[in-house]
């Protein structure tokens, strides 16, 4: 295993740390485990809690990463001041921790079940890390439910794997390299992380249990050593003056609306004015006060707050202040310290908005989710899937949606659909979609939200093309054969030999001369009824209208009279049901149709 190396001598800020991963994975079991610090330390304060964040200190890396780095003969320095992990699990909230050009987060943690392996939200995830281009880390969790392993809480992995019997030693190996293939089949390669030789192109897999502890200290060495061989440049402090993304805007008692924002460059101080997004433009508001957790409080249950004058990057805090109630969550956040600089800001914050909520005439599906860095992850797949869009905006489901979609129902039914994410359908445009037909679809898992609305237009595209092909006459190619007259006529009945395509009762008959004959009313095949015959089939058939030496001759070919369709899709689907030897015959009928057929009327 390769040493991790860099030579870059500056000033580092932490590196922000989100985990991601599958519901029931462990991703939450597994932040909690890390947050609480049972692992290697029962110092009071070794962990810093911030407002959607908590920081591992230098002393407490290096404390919890000793053992790992001594089996492996590592040897790294820290200079970003520990790690900042955001306490926020679930990949919706990742979402939110968004700047332009790609994430707040620095770096993650992908948490995937030894047991249930890659799974359809573990996708979603990737998908997103690769959006905005987070490198990660894999925790391949629960290593305690394999039968037999003997738990140490808070061993190293590399050390716990020395204790375990032979056989529990080929299932974890087993489950392991299943997950390596599954990941590879979408184009992840991995491996466990002391075997991986270039961590450039091979993603490291921590063995790990959130419940035990065991692997976290491999875990955190991998962050750290990736941090510091291959990430410093973008942890380079490049400003004073804060930047920042809102986390979250919400009430909170005795100060009114706040934002939980996660500042990830420069400084950040009471009385600065600052720049950020709202639902009706940019807002321009000053930091009445800024507050943290008490020490020693439990981040997302307190209400105890202590105020501060300033946060330096990176960090968790909330910000008081006047008109934040349109502020929306996924905004970035910029200080304007020289006054002269805010209309630049708001020009910037404005550009951002106008590249996530998109407003057009096209044919396409209305979007409607709960915050920006939602809105932005949801869009970007749809695109991936190719679905067009008409609209995608911040906030509950309205009538005024409901409205959109029918304009775009008399167009295209299948794209006349709301997405709605995370949010409320009002009572008023629930009853107004019901009345007009536009369906609603909800979730507040992005995956299974277009899952949803694929399998919808799959259910469309199934009923269109039986409602066309159930009225489509295909072309036949049908030669009467001499000697085989049951019938003259009311209806003729005659033998015929199929001698390219296909013929089912109902289908129309013309000549070679281009003239309706009559329609095909029954076909047999030694005596019973058959519902169609194809190409190489003789049988017996009934043609109303048809009358044997005038209209139908012996010896004498029919066709059928095919279908036209003046509808793109319609006749898309005509043909799609076709062969290279119908289509050809297709374009011959229509030739003695409109050619002869014209030239004796």
């Amino acid at each position: 295993m390769p040493e991790f190396e860099s030579k870059t001598k500056k000033v580092y800020r932490q590196p922000l740390v989100s985990v991601l991963g599958h519901v029931d994975s462990g991703k939450t079991t597994l932040l909690d485990y890390i947050r609480r610090t049972r692992v290697a330390t029962k110092e009071p304060g070794s962990i810093t809690q911030h407002v959607g964040a908590s920081e591992i200190p230098t002393d407490i890396i290096y404390k919890i990463c000793e053992p790992v780095m001594k089996v492996l003969n590592l040897k790294f320095e820290v200079k970003t001041g520990g790690l900042l992990f955001i306490d926020l699990p679930g990949h919706e909230a990742f979402s939110n921790l968004r700047r332009r050009g790609g994430s707040v987060a620095d770096i993650a943690i992908l948490v995937i079940d030894i047991n249930g392996g890659v799974q359809p939200q573990t996708i979603e995830s990737i998908n997103i890390l690769r959006e905005r281009r987070v490198p990660f880390v894999i925790a391949l969790n629960k290593i305690d439910t394999i039968y037999g392993w003997r738990s140490v809480g808070d061993r190293p992995f590399i050390l716990a794997e020395r204790e375990q019997p032979p056989f529990v030693i080929v299932e974890l190996e087993k489950r392991l390299y299943r997950i390596v293939d599954q990941l590879a089949s979408i184009g992840i390669y991995a491996d466990r992380y002391d075997r991986v030789q270039d961590y450039t192109k091979t993603f490291a897999i921590v063995p790990t249990s959130a419940v035990t502890g065991e692997g976290i200290p491999d875990l955190l060495t991998m962050l750290v050593g990736l941090v510091q061989g291959f990430m410093l440049d973008r942890l380079e402090i490049t400003t004073d003056e804060g930047r920042g993304t809102i986390l979250e805007v919400k009430q909170q008692q005795g100060l009114g609306m706040v934002l939980t924002a996660i500042v990830y460059d420069g400084v950040l101080k009471k009385d600065d004015i600052i720049v950020v997004a709202g639902a009706k433009g940019p807002v321009v508001t000053k930091v009445r006060a800024l507050l943290v957790p008490e020490p020693l409080q439990e981040m997302r249950a307190t209400k105890k707050f202590k105020r501060v004058n300033e946060v330096s990057a990176a960090a968790g805090v909330m910000i008081s202040g006047p008109n934040l109630d349109d502020v929306l969550a996924g905004s970035p956040l910029y200080v304007a310290r020289d006054e002269n600089l805010i209309e630049e800001l708001k020009k910037e914050v404005q550009e951002e908005l106008e590249h996530i909520i998109i407003k057009t005439d096209k044919i396409g599906v209305i979007v409607k989710a709960d915050t920006l860095g939602t809105l932005e992850a949801l869009t970007a797949q749809l695109r991936k899937e190719g679905i067009p869009l008409r609209r995608a905006d911040i906030g509950d489901v309205s009538k005024v949606d409901v409205f959109e979609a029918s304009v775009i129902k008399l167009k295209e039914k299948e794209y006349a659909v709301i997405l709605a994410f995370n949010v409320k359908v009002k009572e008023d445009a629930r009853r107004e979609a019901q009345s007009r037909g536009i369906p609603i679809f909800s979730d507040a898992i992005i995956y299974r939200l277009i899952e949803e609305f694929k399998e919808y237009l799959e259910e469309l595209k199934r009923e269109e093309a039986e409602k066309v092909l159930s009225q489509a006459v295909f072309p036949a190619e049908i030669f009467v054969l001499p000697d085989f007259v049951f019938r003259r006529s009311d209806p003729a009945i005659v033998g015929v030999e199929i001698l390219a395509g296909r013929i089912f009762p109902g289908y129309s008959l013309m000549n070679e001369n281009g003239k309706m004959v009559g329609t095909i009313l029954d076909i047999q095949y030694e005596g019973n009824r058959i519902p169609e015959a194809r190409a190489g089939q003789k049988v017996a058939i009934s043609i109303k209208g048809g009358v044997v030496g005038r209209n139908v001759r012996e010896s004498k070919k029919l066709y059928t009279i095919v279908s036209e369709f003046k509808d793109d899709k319609a006749r898309s689907i005509y043909f799609s049901e076709m062969t290279d030897d119908e289509k050809e015959l297709y374009r011959k009928i229509l030739w003695i149709r409109y050619s002869r057929g014209s030239s004796q009327t």
